[in-house]
């Protein structure tokens, strides 16, 4: 497995276009990477862009290592080495319950449910308030294999960071996600769960930057 990470310069005309696409950005991500041939299963990538002041970074888990050279025409630093990738293989096997580790997920919280009372099929619908949100992540926490300690205030040490409702077109229809950046402290309980979570994802919308958890060590004092 492999992790990269891409900056995105923001002041290149491309840039605007592709930041507000996730349709777009979701074709770049796929262009990373040469069809394996017709008899393989296609990768499961994740990614996600996390945009912060004058800055905008795309991040990538992925079994093959990408080739971004086309991102780094496009929206690139020409002066930079173009990205940085890493093998995750080496921090996954370090992976074991009872470690601690302060997170990141953007995802798209949402709950299923028949629109009417005679629909036949259940729709999906996205959560849309700070605690609906944190509740839907707080409620599959043990299924993907770790959990949230509780902080100050006995609260779980978890926070919304970022909010978003995103819509764009995809074969004529539109496609409307509510999407939500978490933050936090998580304990792993099942260390092999935990470590497919993170290359498999969490939640849906994954192929619009949604499901990707990446870790970082806590910060002490």
């Amino acid at each position: 497995m492999h992790l990269t990470r891409f900056e995105i310069n923001t002041a290149r005309r491309a840039a605007r276009s592709l930041l507000t696409s996730p349709q777009k950005l979701h074709a770049a991500v796929l262009s990373a990477f040469p069809s394996p041939g017709d008899d393989a299963e296609p990768d499961r990538v994740l990614w996600r862009l996390d945009q912060r002041a004058h800055q905008s970074n795309l991040y990538l888990v992925s079994p093959r290592e990408p080739d971004l050279t086309h991102l780094v025409e496009q929206v690139g630093w020409p002066t930079t080495n173009g990205w940085d990738t890493r093998d995750y293989s080496a921090l996954l096997g370090k992976l074991a319950a009872g470690q601690q580790w302060a997170f990141r997920l953007r995802a798209n919280p949402v709950s299923s449910r028949r629109k009417t009372a005679d629909a036949t099929r259940s729709q999906r619908f996205g959560h849309v308030t700070v605690a609906q949100q944190t509740r839907w992540l707080l409620d599959r926490t043990e299924r993907h294999g770790f959990t949230v300690p509780t902080g100050v205030h006995d609260e779980p040490d978890v926070a919304v960071q970022g909010r978003e409702t995103l819509k764009f077109d995809r074969c004529g229809r539109t496609v409307t996600l509510s999407t939500a950046v978490f933050e936090g402290r998580l304990e792993i309980s099942d260390a092999e769960v935990f470590r497919r979570s993170l290359v498999q994802g969490i939640g849906p919308a994954k192929g619009y930057g949604c499901g990707l958890l990446t870790l970082a060590p806590l910060r002490r004092g």
